[in-house]
């Protein structure tokens, strides 16, 4: 089926093509979701989501409601967010590790009736309870035998709730270009915006960047150290292999080295997505080995932010395995521009995917020329339908049918597009752009620095000159000694002009949950010191 026919079919329901479809091409039997100590077959999972969906019903929820899911990566999830596409209401994942006053925003600005929570993460919303005015009910899932109760809200237990839906297969009859489910934006540049995804935006990805440039198999065995809650993860751990009938592996800890390299050894997955961040962190870890500890691992891949060239070639000489480093958003919901199996230039987030076109455009709108920067804007069937209440910041992202990312890039000769920072990230210095992610690129090639993180700052001629943050690896020090060489490294490696003149060791640097660092915070910091 072409992708025109698969992402305008009326009327249309994901769970359909995702859930009921591998029970057509005989995956009953075969387990879906896999945690440590449990798992859920193809079959259970299409009973559980019926169960669920009604359920929904019985709680007076109905087509179009919103209830969002604040839930670790546990056979729950997916049990919870197809179901609730099913009965065509509206899940909105959020991420498990914001503060309470984050919650208050999101869920407030969500107007959502009702929350799916694991009860680890109960505590998390309770002092923000007396500002939510929308919420009514909270669905908890574990194991005991009594709903906990939360503040004045209505609560149900998620066996409970399960149990009043029936097994029988059934979908509400929503269509391809209705809204499905909502993504709320990391916030590494403010506030997040709740993007809302239309129920065929899935199938697109699935298709377009899981099925053909990844080449995804239902004899593949998936482990995502980036959570469902996050874009990324989603297509990674759900919509990915569940269009081809692939096994996830969950994990509801935080993924850490120590838990992810264990999750590898023991599940010894085909397939391992990561992010930049947490790629470098398992280069310094002492387990690190072939294939990170799988066996059968032949493909991983990166996005979030930009991999770092000397990451992936290191990755590569150490596990045997290539990284497909790529760029997605929450607003086209996942990679649209990436390296390919046969094609990987490190360094380069790769060429468009094919069913999506890319361009760089300058701040009149034109399109640029090779190696001239600019923002990279893009179109393709998985944008988001718009931001929920933010009409401005909806009518400068979402241009017709092209996506503005918000991204500087540049193109090369060769077609491959060069990451060189957000927009509100890059500065100029002597009249010439500067990429933050450069200087941070040549600096975590140096043999002491872990991570890092640049930005402009003005010195006292009142010019703007680069300022880098770093983290520095055990057994470094930091002095004026080892601050010369990291100059002389980034003069060697990105440019003469580009190196930092100040230079600032710290234990770890400021992030959001899904590991992208928020320079804005840096700024923000070097602003309140600077004198008015």
């Amino acid at each position: 089926m072409s992708l025109e026919e698969l992402t305008t079919r009326r009327p249309y329901n994901a769970a359909v093509d995702f859930v009921d479809g591998n029970i057509a091409r005989g995956n009953a039997k075969k387990v879906a979701f896999k945690e440590a100590a449990r798992s859920i077959t193809y079959g259970e999972l299409q009973a559980e989501t019926c169960r669920f969906g009604r359920g929904l019903y019985t709680l007076g929820l109905k087509p179009e409601s919103r209830i969002i899911i604040l839930h670790l990566d546990m056979i729950e999830f997916p049990i919870a967010f197809w179901g609730a596409i099913r009965a065509g209401i509206i899940p909105i994942p959020l991420n498990t590790l914001l503060t309470p006053e984050q919650y208050a925003y999101i869920i407030e600005d969500s107007r959502a009736e009702a929350i799916f929570i694991s009860p680890q993460l109960i505590s998390s919303i309770e002092p923000i309870l007396n500002k939510l005015t929308w919420l009514k009910l909270a669905i908890v899932s574990g194991k005991e035998k009594e709903a906990p109760k939360i503040g004045k809200l209505n609560v149900h237990r998620f066996d409970d709730v399960i149990a009043n839906g029936s097994p029988e297969v059934w979908h509400s009859p929503t269509i391809s270009d209705e809204i499905a489910f909502w993504l709320y934006s990391s916030g590494s540049t403010g506030d997040p915006k709740g993007a809302r995804h239309i129920q065929s935006s899935l199938i697109a990805t699935a298709k377009l960047f899981g099925q053909d440039v990844m080449g995804i198999r239902s004899d593949d065995i998936v482990f995502s150290a980036a959570k469902l809650f996050f874009a990324y993860g989603l297509g990674n751990s759900m919509s990915f292999p569940m269009s081809v009938g692939a096994t996830t592996i969950l994990l509801a800890e935080r993924p850490t080295p120590d838990y992810v390299l264990e999750t590898i050894k023991r599940e010894q997955p085909t397939i391992f997505y990561g992010v930049p961040t947490l790629f470098g962190a398992l280069l310094n870890h002492k387990d690190i080995g072939r294939g990170a500890g799988s066996k059968r691992l032949r493909l991983c891949t990166s996005a979030g932010e930009a991999l770092p060239a000397n990451i992936g070639e290191r990755w590569r000489d150490i596990t045997g395995v290539d990284i497909l480093d790529g760029i997605g958003s929450t607003e086209m919901l996942h990679i649209f521009v990436s390296n390919r199996p046969d094609d990987i230039h490190y360094g380069t987030s790769g060429k468009p995917v094919p069913g999506y076109d890319a361009k760089i455009v300058g701040e009149d709108g034109k399109e640029l020329g090779d190696g001239e920067i600019g923002e990279l804007v893009v179109r393709g069937h998985s944008s988001a339908d718009g931001y929920w209440n933010q009409r401005a910041k909806s009518r400068r992202t979402f241009v017709g049918e092209w996506t503005y990312t918000g991204d500087k890039y540049l193109r090369d000769s060769n077609g491959y597009y060069v990451y060189c920072g957000r927009t509100d990230d890059m500065f100029k210095v002597s009249g010439i752009w500067v990429s933050p992610f450069e200087v941070e690129a040549a600096l975590v090639s140096h043999e002491a620095v872990l991570e890092a993180a640049v930005i402009g700052k003005t010195d006292n001629d009142g010019l703007i000159k680069p300022k880098a943050y770093v983290v520095l690896r055990e057994g470094f020090k930091p002095d004026e000694k080892l601050y010369e060489s990291l100059r002389s490294h980034v003069k060697t490696r990105a440019g003469m002009w580009k190196y930092p003149r100040w230079i600032d060791a710290r234990l770890e640097l400021p992030k959001t949950a899904t590991g992208k660092i928020q320079r804005f915070k840096l700024r923000d910091e070097e602003a309140a010191r600077s004198p008015k």
